[in-house]
């Protein structure tokens, strides 16, 4: 059942190694969960769960920390390193357990907090799925800005459904995640598996911020990483690209064939090993491009095939699940309010 009135709302923050900009986030979630509260736009039994993903710093006992002080708070922590992707999934499937609506958001305090309180008024105007979508990328290099924005159109162009210039910042109701958890795809690119599932969405639009504290965890390999994913996961183009290419090429193969014919019988033919030993690189190149992408596809069925689980959760700062009020318990305890008033 749909819960419009007080919703019960919980922000998903991935964490890897944020033991410096914890202390900073920590007060300003909590202060947008306080602000919605009061206002009368969420349940007063919402929370922020916190998702160590494997951190090898004092991230996990921060985060203990933090749950023990203040219910409202809560964490995970997986068993392992296993991503930004599985992190986020993990605590997303954690969360559908016990409210209507979750929020993720990065810990580096880079997406507008502010952003939340327009997703959820967009929710309960109807819509299933909010996503938080960056008006500009001032605070990028000019590098990262323009390859950024090259690959949303890459993906574009090969017929992948993703929004422009979204990241993992959305809304998302417990109805969607509920559809999601049928998604059995190990290789993750969240951003662009949300749009299969369907459900009304909307956009809201924020500035991007400066990192808080520390430094990115996502260098330009981890970005090349879930770019390539990103593109293989969702499309086929790729291998299509090839198969046109090898085409094109053939065809070039056969007009050279006549040419050499033509020369040998027009007696105009001159030995050398330049133009032998180009056509040879090229043709070995273009193959083992080729074999390269193919054998990504191949690798990403090997793996899927496995059907070995995509994050485990080793910890949790709640004793056990039936500590946390279900959707159910939260909707009764307001229906009881409503006939008390």
């Amino acid at each position: 059942m749909r819960n419009n009135n007080h919703p019960v709302l919980w922000i998903v923050v991935p964490c890897y190694n944020e033991e410096e900009v914890l202390p900073k986030s920590v007060p300003m979630f909590k202060e947008v969960l306080t602000n919605m509260t009061a206002q009368g736009k969420i349940s007063d039994s919402s929370s922020i769960l916190f998702v160590n993903d494997g951190s090898s710093d004092t991230t996990w006992e921060l985060i203990s920390r933090y749950a023990a002080a203040d219910p409202q708070i809560r964490g995970i922590s997986l068993s392992r390193n296993r991503g930004h992707q599985n992190a986020l999934l993990a605590g997303l499937m954690e969360a559908k357990k016990f409210c209507d609506i979750t929020i993720s958001i990065d810990c580096d305090g880079q997406d507008d907090v502010r952003a939340m309180y327009e997703m959820v008024d967009k929710y309960q105007e109807g819509f299933e799925i909010v996503y938080g979508v960056r008006s500009d990328r001032e605070t990028d290099t000019w590098f990262k800005r323009t390859t950024a924005q090259s690959y949303y159109k890459v993906l574009h162009s090969m017929g992948a459904e993703v929004v422009y210039n979204h990241a993992d910042y959305r809304l998302v109701s417990t109805r969607v995640l509920d559809e999601f958890s049928d998604f059995q795809e190990v290789n993750l690119f969240l951003r662009g598996l949300f749009p299969l599932v369907g459900f009304p969405t909307a956009n809201v639009y924020y500035s991007r911020h400066e990192r808080m504290a520390g430094e990115s965890h996502y260098p330009l390999r981890k970005m090349l990483a879930l770019a390539f994913d990103g593109i293989t996961s969702l499309s086929i183009q790729p291998i299509r690209f090839i198969t046109i290419l090898g085409l094109f090429i053939a065809f070039l193969s056969f007009l050279g064939v006549i040419w050499a014919f033509i020369s040998y019988f027009t007696g105009t033919t001159v030995s050398g090993w330049a133009s032998m030993a180009c056509i040879i690189c090229f043709l070995g190149g273009i193959q083992l491009l080729a074999l390269g992408v193919i054998g990504e596809y191949i690798g990403k069925t090997y793996l899927e095939t496995k059907r070995r689980p995509r994050f485990i959760i080793s910890k949790r700062t709640w004793e056990k699940a039936d500590d946390v009020p279900t959707k159910a318990e939260v909707l009764t305890f307001h229906e009881q309010a409503d006939r008390d008033e």
